[in-house]
């Protein structure tokens, strides 16, 4: 049993620890089961296991769950093949087939990249995808091949009603995410990996798989009064905006962004990427110098009561990677129920 993690689920139940490996390899027979090939099934399971060594649980082995739902209801297609479908000079267009989105992102940033490098930035539109796990994992790589990245996403309103606008008491936009990575100091990318409400959906799914709470200030229920129960967000709550009308803004932001720039949602919603290659404006030992120099100045404030130290965005999720040492602690009801899908879909019930 393990029951230390980094998590924003109030929860103290039962803790399985189990190792990476072995998380990967029952993903990959959960995925493979539901029509994915091995290469599609490798990605997603081998992203969702990092995410979790990561500490960010709501990316991570808990996904599999919603993801083997939204195969078997058709949300999105297990065999898809993403592919550049118009370029116009540094302006890209990604279609994701209507497939899982993690494996379409990766080749979204892996064709912006390669495209900036050509031309200095480039931007690419990407659509027609399912959930895009986590963006930081994708803007990390970017940062150490000498780039900036800034994605935002966004759109399907009519299918994640899921956060109240400032001074609202009903559910209109969807989480709207914002990603921000470039190449940082002495530890490593800086990267900004954030949903514009107080949480990440992914949370709240978390708490409902765990039978746990969230921290208060996060939800209302359908009446707008708040709530700590994942529960009354599935009853017609929402999730409230970060920063009251700041996180409002950002998220209002990205759906004008995904949906009025970019068109129509098909499967989850819109991105868009925008990369450039740092080099272009300086030398990247200049960059991480100067970059080192600013990181050293924050990192050098004092703790506030409570906190052991002040931390860099992407310097956490690293630093929880290594601690972990391969190994992830999964509330006991959600690995259970992964265990029951595996069999169940190893046994013909796909």
């Amino acid at each position: 049993m393990a029951s230390d993690t980094s998590s924003k689920l109030d929860y103290d139940g039962p803790r399985i620890s189990v190792t990476a490996d072995e998380a990967v390899t029952v993903m990959i027979d959960i995925l493979r089961g539901l029509g994915c090939d091995d290469d599609t099934a490798s990605c997603i399971a081998d992203h969702l296991a990092d995410a979790s060594l990561c500490g960010v649980e709501s990316h991570g082995v808990m996904r599999i769950l919603q993801y083997a739902r939204q195969f078997r209801n058709g949300y999105m297609r297990p065999v898809a093949n993403p592919f550049i479908a118009h370029r116009d000079g540094a302006f890209l267009t990604l279609d994701g087939d209507g497939g899982h989105g993690i494996p379409a992102m990766g080749i979204a940033f892996e064709s912006t990249i390669e495209a900036a490098l050509d031309t200095g930035m480039a931007v690419t539109s990407i659509v027609n995808l399912g959930h895009t796990g986590r963006h930081g994992a994708f803007a990390e790589l970017a940062a150490e091949a000498g780039m900036m990245s800034v994605l935002i996403g966004g759109g399907n309103r009519a299918v994640w009603r899921q956060v109240a606008p400032y001074g609202g008491a009903a559910a209109k936009l969807p989480t709207n995410p914002w990603c921000v990575g470039l190449p940082g100091g002495e530890n490593g990318p800086f990267v900004m990996d954030m949903a514009t409400s107080m949480v990440a959906g992914g949370w709240i799914y978390a708490a409902e798989n765990a039978g746990a709470a969230l921290p208060a200030g996060c939800l209302i229920d359908s009446n707008g009064n708040p709530t700590t129960d994942p529960q009354a967000y599935f009853d017609g709550g929402a999730i409230l905006p970060a920063a009251g009308q700041k996180g409002y803004a950002l998220a209002l932001a990205a759906e004008l962004i995904a949906e009025a720039l970019i068109g129509p949602v098909a499967t989850e919603g819109n991105w868009l990427l925008v990369m450039i290659d740092t080099t272009r404006l300086t030398s990247g030992h200049t960059l991480q110098s100067r970059a080192e120099e600013v990181l050293a100045d924050i990192r050098s404030c004092p703790p506030a009561p409570g906190f052991e130290r002040v931390e860099i965005p992407g310097e956490r999720e690293r630093r929880c990677r290594v601690e972990a040492g391969g190994i992830i602690a999964i509330p006991e009801r959600t690995w259970t129920d992964i265990l029951a899908l595996r069999d169940q879909i190893m046994a013909g019930g796909a």
